[in-house]
């Protein structure tokens, strides 16, 4: 029996030839064929600064310095340089920039290059319009040279340059490299348009990662290089078990396998191909020493944590004085929240290919943190920095997962290949070994106390929090100032209700489990809380609950701007039929404001189903409102999953799910009629691939509270 490997290119492209007989045809238009990051075809061009290229015919290429996962950040970015150059934007193309902290760092994080925390559009804003203004700068000087005109005479308009008075005209690629020659201008001497002028900005733009639908999109599972052997890794059952002893004897015997490498915390093996290195990998005999790995199960966890709520806590806010303020109180209110353990569950788990060589290291993933990978590897073979050479791709999903702080499955691949010196190691990692060895939401518990004053308004309001840093011994770890972690309080720290006797407080329990951020980080649990205890103080108070946030919120007029939006656009006070329930959120996670309705129905024996959802968002200056839509239905997906069935759970310290039949996530059949309305704003943009995340949990349980009566202080949640 022969085996045909058939990727999912050349299926897309079989498919389209056979498209009458199939029902599949893909029919795009020749233009998209470089609308990836892939450069093989990529023809000589002239370059302008580190974001801007013109190449002879035409072609204006845009460097993006962030890593495309499906949230539309490099349409955004092109899309500025474009507005500024005055492109045509079908002449547009894009490229993912190499790892080069140097010219291409995140603003906002000072000299280090990455994705994360909503921060590419709003870091980039103003960079990557001057990259275009320069750009038609230096176009139009070379035009006014060559004509031997002024440039005062000269337009430019969709990608051609024209004189008003002979009525010449030169596309980009015509003056391109004379234009490159051009002394580059001064930054200030620069005029950027007006938001008024933009003819880009605020477009429902075609994206520029189109590649994906007609399969030129490469991923790391595309890479296919000469000699390239592929590898998987065994995991300790249990997180910090070491390897004792491996009887690689039965794993060697197969065809295909190359060898077996001890990682000391996880054992790989090499193989021509995935199939052969994964039973290979399940043929292993391995001893793990587990004298010092994590045993403990879900409910110990817990546990820890209510004993730890119990004491006073590292101070995160204080206003006022709530102790004294809640013994003077007639109306108190107590509850507490469990959150457990998620998984990013990405649609593309972990991979890389690593190629150690004397000169160096080369790897192909899909960078999230090209400067912190970059220095990681330098650090594992003892070598710069600058000799690690980062190919970016595209990334299916990451959540947060591939912004690793300690360079997990990158240093893996670099580990394996570095016992294999002038062997490309494409290191793939299933859907069960990042399930059950893969990095996790931390678990959190909340405690909040709450009184009300003789108008039934929030007197004071004391939380405490406990649950695992994320940031601690980590590079990050300079974020916790004065023993407070600011992913573990955001949300509730920063609450924006007027109540005058505030206070937060928060415990790190460190368990020694593997955690990092998750999308919208420290807002997927503050909000649930906040929101929902807001909800069932209201509910104590007798008024509406979006009368109460609007009496709350007089000081935070965009907060309230999409609360309205919200509220009217889901015809708040329109009775609902027998069975159904509304609810109402409001948060601002990451400078963008973001409020949502949402209406269930309920059935029998504890069923529920989001029928609807209402979101309005204020993220300033929207660049592309079909992207901004894209992302707030994205967030508001996947915040239903924690909603309805997701989570991890441990049993002596083994991670209980594997695969999407047990850590199960949300389907089409569970996604609610969505409508997002996006409030006008001439404000800097600020970001939206997490902020659509936080509100919906809240919003959800306040509907099911009001078709219920229950209320719910665990995720996820079950009606009784």
């Amino acid at each position: 029996m022969s085996v045909t490997d058939t990727n999912r290119r050349n299926f897309l492209k079989l498919s389209a030839g056979l498209g009458a007989g199939l029902g599949l045809a893909v029919s795009l238009p020749a233009s998209t064929k470089t609308e990836s990051a892939a450069t093989a075809e990529k023809q000589d061009s002239y370059e302008f600064n580190a974001f801007l290229h013109i190449t002879p015919d035409n072609q204006v290429i845009v460097i993006i310095k962030h890593l495309e996962m499906g949230q539309g950040v490099s349409t955004g970015l092109a899309t500025l340089v474009a507005e500024e150059l005055n492109a045509d934007w079908s002449q547009v193309r894009i490229e993912a920039a190499p790892a080069d902290a140097r010219r291409y760092n995140n603003l906002f994080w000072g000299p280090a290059q990455g994705t994360g925390g909503s921060t590419a559009i709003a870091n980039s804003f103003e960079q990557l319009r001057k990259a275009g203004a320069t750009g038609k700068a230096m176009l139009v000087a070379a035009a006014a040279t060559r004509w031997g005109v002024n440039t005062a005479d000269l337009s430019v308009n969709r990608g051609v340059v024209s004189h008003r008075g002979s009525g010449r005209r030169a596309d980009f690629g015509e003056l391109a490299e004379a234009a490159a020659l051009q002394p580059v201008p001064a930054p200030e001497t620069l005029a950027l348009k007006s938001p008024k002028d933009f003819e880009l900005i605020g477009q429902n733009l075609s994206r520029k990662d189109r590649g994906k639908t007609d399969g030129s999109a490469i991923y790391t599972q595309d890479i296919k290089l000469p000699g390239m052997q592929v590898a998987v890794v065994a995991h300790p059952p249990r997180f910090g078990g070491r390897v004792t002893r491996v009887n690689d004897q039965p794993a060697l015997a197969l065809p295909g396998v190359e060898q077996v490498i001890s990682l000391g915390n996880a054992v790989a093996v090499v193989a021509q191909d995935y199939w052969s290195a994964k039973k290979a990998r399940d043929r292993l005999e391995i001893t793990w020493d587990e004298s010092e790995a994590f045993k403990l199960g879900s409910a110990d966890v817990m546990a820890r944590f209510k004993a730890a709520a119990d004491q006073p806590g590292v101070v995160a806010r204080s206003e006022g004085d709530s102790d004294k303020a809640i013994k003077r109180a007639a109306r108190t209110l107590e509850a507490s929240f469990e959150f457990p353990f998620l998984a990013h569950a990405t649609m593309e788990p972990m991979n890389c290919v690593a190629l150690v060589s004397k000169d160096g290291c080369e790897i192909w993933n899909g960078a999230q943190l090209h400067t912190g990978d970059q220095y990681a590897v330098a650090g594992e073979l003892g070598i710069k920095p600058e000799q690690v050479k980062v190919n970016t791709l595209f990334a299916g999903g990451s959540f947060g997962r591939r912004a690793n702080p300690h360079s997990d499955y990158i240093l893996q691949a670099v580990r394996i290949a570095k016992a294999m010196p002038g062997t490309p190691v494409k290191l793939v990692w299933s859907r069960e070994d990042d399930t059950r060895a893969g990095y996790y939401r931390p678990a959190y518990l909340h405690k909040i106390r709450a009184a009300l004053d003789e108008q039934g308004l929030p007197l004071t309001w004391q939380q405490t929090i406990v649950g695992q840093s994320i940031v601690a011994g980590t590079p990050f770890e300079g974020m916790i100032q004065q023993g407070v972690d600011p992913t573990m309080v955001e949300g509730a720290s920063t609450l924006p209700y007027r109540i005058p006797n505030l206070h937060v407080d928060m415990h790190r329990v460190d368990l020694g489990l593997p955690v990092q951020w998750w999308r919208s980080v420290g807002h997927t649990h503050t909000g649930y809380s906040t929101e929902v205890f807001l909800d069932q103080l209201a509910q104590m108070a007798e008024i509406d609950p979006v009368e109460y946030r609007r009496r709350l919120l007089q000081d935070h007029p965009r907060h309230l701007g999409v609360l309205n939006l919200a509220a009217e656009k889901a015809a708040w006070d329109k009775p609902l039929p027998k069975g159904w329930g509304r609810g109402v959120a409001v948060h601002k996670s990451f400078n963008t404001y973001v409020a949502q309705v949402a209406e269930v129905s309920t059935g029998p024996n504890g069923q529920f189903k989001v029928e609807r959802v209402v979101c309005a968002v204020d993220c300033g200056i929207a660049i592309n409102p079909d992207v901004i839509r894209a992302q707030m239905e994205g967030g508001i997906g996947f915040g239903l999953s924690p909603v309805l069935m997701s989570e991890i759970t441990l049993d002596q310290g083994r991670v209980v799910q594997s695969n999407f039949h047990d850590y199960r996530v949300a389907r089409i059949t569970d996604m609610p009629e969505v409508e997002v309305h996006i409030v006008a704003s001439a404000e800097p943009p600020t970001g939206v691939g997490e902020p659509g995340t936080p509100p919906i949990a809240p919003a959800v349980a306040n509907a099911l509270a009001n078709a219920t009566g229950q209320r719910f202080h665990r995720l996820p949640i079950k009606v009784s």
